[in-house]
């Protein structure tokens, strides 16, 4: 008989509740991220020895993997209130005044998408985080002076799926810059059996390794997946996620057994049908695809790269033999082994 995980304590209550508990607020209940945790763990713990506030914290790494929820549970371990807000929301130095005198001591201040922050917003966050004062102009012209607000010390956690976009003065204003890397499927297997029990849902274990293997190796991925299979299970089955209805319900939503959504492979597709496998120039494929560059670039290629499904060449980008096996095709002959004979 088929493992099943569930939890009826969960099985009913308030939606908001339930899923706010699938959020981990301690270290131990994160899973993956080793790296990242055993280093924020040593400076909370060392924090806590000198009660004063930890150093100011960057996440970096791919969306998807946490760092919003690594931000609670630095301030949780800590013992502090947590204040949210995003880079592109704080467009004037007024903006973030506000925010950072109604911090208490010891506070984390956590600003998502910290490289699109304006640079004037930026230029004043410097002293800030350096000296916990708050520069700002009285007046203007001849009878403009400066004065400084002191601050509670605090904590600013920041996170960027951008990292080179962030200015040399802000990068070397944290004291720790950690990188959430993607998860391995058992990690992400543990993840979706956790995320399952707390929210009531029965799964089986072979399900759960199914919805892993094709989360692309993120989080937030697989926490979609298993409410799309969640979905499927209540109103095509009995509710309770198999194996079989799981990719049943993936199928449905193009998912395949790599990961790769439809177009994921209609890009392949096109790139080794219309231009032999390549190499071809972005532009001719975003044409070929009536999709944007930058979308191509940013969304869909860092993930067939990263399976090894695509190369970018500096004559554009061309698609591997791996590429061809994964969507039943045969790979071309490798031109310069043939020459040999």
């Amino acid at each position: 008989m088929d493992e099943r995980f569930t939890d009826p304590e969960f099985q009913d209550g308030d939606e908001f509740e339930r899923d706010q508990r699938i959020r981990p607020i301690r270290f131990d209940d994160m899973v993956g991220q080793e790296k990242a945790k055993t280093n924020l763990r040593i400076a909370v713990e060392a924090a806590h020895h000198r009660n004063e506030a930890m150093d100011h914290i960057l996440l970096h790494g791919p969306p998807g993997l946490g760092k919003t929820t690594m931000a609670y549970v630095i301030a949780h371990e800590l013992g502090v209130e947590i204040h949210v807000t995003s880079g592109p929301v704080l467009e004037r130095p007024a903006d973030l005044a506000g925010i950072l005198t109604n911090l208490n001591e010891r506070d984390v201040l956590f600003i998502d998408e910290i490289h699109r922050m304006n640079r004037v917003v930026e230029e004043h966050l410097y002293s800030a985080m350096e000296d916990f004062t708050l520069d700002i102009m009285i007046d203007s012209g001849p009878s403009a002076r400066s004065y400084q607000i002191p601050l509670e010390p605090f904590t600013m956690v920041g996170a960027t799926t951008r990292l080179g976009l962030l200015t040399a003065p802000m990068r070397t204003r944290f004291g720790l810059l950690e990188r959430l890397d993607f998860y391995a499927p058992e990690e992400l297997q543990a993840i979706v059996v956790r995320a399952a029990r707390i929210l009531g849902i029965e799964i089986e274990k072979d399900a759960a390794r199914v919805i892993a293997h094709r989360s692309r190796g993120t989080a937030r991925i697989a926490g979609r997946q298993l409410s799309r299979s969640r979905d499927y299970a209540q109103a095509r089955a009995d509710g309770v996620i198999t194996e079989e209805v799981a990719v049943k319900a993936l199928a449905l939503l193009g998912v395949d057994k790599k990961g790769l959504d439809e177009m994921d492979r209609r890009l392949l597709e096109t790139l080794i049908d219309k231009f032999d496998g390549g190499p071809v120039g972005l532009n001719n494929l975003g044409a070929a695809l009536s999709e944007e560059m930058d979308t191509l670039e940013e969304v869909y290629e860092p993930y067939l790269i990263q399976e090894g499904l695509l190369v970018r060449t500096p004559r554009g980008r061309q698609a591997t033999a791996r590429a061809y096996l994964h969507l039943g095709k045969t790979p071309p002959e490798d031109e310069s082994q043939s020459r040999l004979f």
